[in-house]
């Protein structure tokens, strides 16, 4: 007996060479190759149940440990969108349900988009294979088909180390095999300007001339960088590339931004560390307020201090490993 419902989960990611362009938008290929390290820790869940509607809905998943989400009309549309694409790719008729959750706030800068068309695609191959009984798609394949609804996503699938350029992905292998990381919370409100505007707006910056050959050299050099343990060149490299990328935010028509005074002082506090050691996390931001670290196993306790700073200032921490 063919089942009736099914389920899965995919993580976030956090980009340390950004992904802030697009060359293609109907296939979301982007200005320059990225590099991301995979969040095991934050992941959405989808459910597909079959349904005798006529037409497919999507539904939040309530389930203990997720977050409700609230999703738009035309977000939603979006989702289904994709999700109708998977199905015409698999040759699937009828209707379904689709609902999903996250473990953590959507739309704030913590690449839910990212872990959000991963689980979708990830759940909806799945379904699709066993109801024609076909062989599981490989993660790549699996990324490539969820880069047409979410560019990003593409990098949920291999881990912990994945880069993107063009119309491929693939798992890099550096001495870094285990991380812990931390995102610090100064605003889980919903971002007034989506990432996918801010492709858009980027590119009446006049920083924006340049973009895509400043983070094609970092990427090299970054590259390098945590392939010989140089951890300082690294985080150097990641301070620089998110700075660009918000500064395109900063000085596009309209000029827009995300950072605030909880912003302001998590990076303080990081910076801090490093002139105090000369040693401390990676430092990075997606297109949201909120501030990623990523620290080596052995500065666990570095991470315990900064962040109970941290949660001192009111500010809600996601971590794992501490």
């Amino acid at each position: 007996m063919k089942l009736e419902k099914w389920s899965a989960t995919a993580p976030s990611n956090i980009a340390l060479i950004k992904y802030m362009g697009k060359k293609d938008v109907s296939k979301n290929l982007p200005d320059n190759p990225s590099l991301s390290y995979t969040l095991p820790h934050l992941v959405t869940k989808v459910e597909i149940e079959k349904s005798d509607l006529d037409e497919d809905v999507w539904e939040p998943l309530k389930e203990e440990g997720f977050f409700e989400l609230r999703l738009g009309p035309n977000e939603a549309e979006r989702y289904l969108k994709h999700f109708q694409f998977l199905k015409k790719k698999f040759e699937i008729s009828g209707f379904y349900k689709v609902r999903s959750a996250n473990n953590f706030p959507e739309n704030c800068g913590l690449a839910s988009s990212a872990s959000s068309f991963a689980a979708l695609t990830k759940t909806a191959a799945v379904a699709f294979c066993d109801m024609t009984d076909r062989e599981l798609l490989s993660p790549e394949e699996m990324g490539g088909l969820s880069r047409l609804g979410s560019g990003s996503s593409c990098r949920s699938f291999l881990e912990p180390w994945c880069v993107w350029s063009d119309e491929t992905v693939f798992k890099m292998d550096f001495p870094y095999k285990k991380l812990i990381h931390m995102v610090v919370m100064s605003d889980a409100e919903r971002k007034k300007v989506s990432s996918s505007q801010a492709h858009k707006n980027v590119q009446s910056s006049l920083l924006y001339e340049g973009r895509e050959e400043r983070a094609t050299l970092r990427m090299g050099l970054l590259t390098q960088a945590l392939g010989n343990q140089n951890w300082k060149q690294a985080y150097e490299l990641c301070w620089a590339e998110f700075w660009d990328m918000h500064a395109l935010f900063e000085t596009s028509s309209p000029s827009f931004g995300y950072m605030n005074g909880g912003t302001f002082s998590v990076l303080k506090f990081a910076k801090a560390i490093w002139r105090q050691i000369d040693d401390g996390p990676l430092v990075t931001m997606d297109a949201g307020p909120n501030v990623h670290l990523l620290f080596r196993p052995e500065q666990a306790e570095m991470a315990k201090s900064l962040k109970a700073k941290c949660e001192a200032l009111n500010l809600k921490v996601y971590s794992e490993g501490v």
